[in-house]
């Protein structure tokens, strides 16, 4: 049977989304979608023409709005949605991306029953937890991505202060996906095996764990917008553990049911992802501070995810 992946959203993100996997060659057909007219056919025909530069087989197909052409896709990735603009509230900014995803959600299903479906939009957490609410699908086929990519960053960071390769580091972040909700966990952060703060002063720490949180805000002041190489590259790789059943443990925001003393939210927590989606949460033993951080930053998730409520989107 061939894979089809689908990812909505033909801006930055989106297309470096495409751009990954088709070079993972871990799909048959690639469909780009987006609103605007031409977009996505416009660089998914760039992309094709590296094909023989690269040596990928797959094919990337952009369309306009035509959600009958992501029938039978295996995965979706939702990027879609607007940036907060000067002078917008927060709960304009969750009502207008919550109309778009949850537009967007409807759609795939109708054309792919048994797709999963991964969160880029934001705010992640509460668009992963609409996305839960609204498509009456199991649980374990809703993941939100930004956990995976404020690991990355977190690796960055610590591989800089180490002078180390970041692919000898083992060093997650959980949490709310946002600068003053994310907990990247220091203290369990281990180069090959070695606890790292074995090498770091509390100091360094401290910095690392600072600029891990600011990773995302740092990037938008440098380039004057969201930044889209690591959210790109952070979604293909959860896709290929998906395509390719790989069972590699990822940040990533997904439903407890009193799973880290949390329950009917959406949030970063480490699981197991394979061809079901998220098959399992991972238990970590945190610390009584941590303990503390993490239930600060579920009680800011939840905080967004009210404004759902109050304006009868879920």
């Amino acid at each position: 049977m061939q894979t089809k992946i689908t990812v909505i959203g033909a801006g930055a993100v989106g297309s470096t989304t495409a751009d990954n996997l088709v070079r993972r060659n871990i799909a048959e057909e690639i469909v780009l979608l987006d609103i605007k007219d031409g977009v996505a056919e416009g660089k998914a025909q760039d992309m094709m023409q590296t094909a023989a530069l690269l040596g990928f087989d797959s094919t990337i197909k952009g369309v306009t709005n035509d959600y009958t052409q992501t029938a039978g896709s295996a995965v979706a990735v939702i990027t879609s949605g607007i940036p907060r603009k000067p002078g917008m509230t927060r709960e304009e900014l969750i009502g207008t991306n919550a109309g778009i995803v949850k537009s967007v959600v409807e759609n795939l299903i109708k054309h792919s029953p048994d797709i999963i479906i991964l969160i880029v939009s934001n705010p992640m957490d509460t668009m992963t937890y609409l996305t839960l609410k609204s498509s009456g699908l199991p649980k374990n086929r809703i993941i939100g991505m930004g956990g995976a990519l404020d690991s990355a960053r977190f690796k960055y960071q610590i591989s800089q202060k180490l002078q180390a390769s970041a692919n000898d580091l083992n060093a997650i972040v959980i949490g709310g996906h946002g600068d003053t909700t994310m907990i990247p966990l220091i203290h369990h952060a281990t180069w090959n095996s070695i606890l790292v703060n074995s090498f770091l002063t509390q100091e360094e720490q401290d910095d690392i764990v600072k600029k891990t949180m600011v990773g995302g805000a740092t990037l938008t002041a440098l380039i004057g917008t969201s930044a889209w190489y690591a959210p790109g590259a952070a979604a293909a790789a959860m896709v290929e553990s998906i395509v390719r059943d790989q069972n590699r443990l990822f940040t990533a925001s997904v439903f407890l049911e009193g799973e880290y003393g949390e329950e009917d939210i959406n949030i970063g927590v480490p699981v197991i992802i394979n061809k079901k989606g998220w098959d399992r949460i991972v238990p970590l033993e945190l610390s009584e501070e941590e303990k503390v951080l993490f239930k600060n930053s579920a009680n800011a998730v939840r905080n967004m995810n009210q404004v759902l409520k109050d304006s009868n989107i879920i």
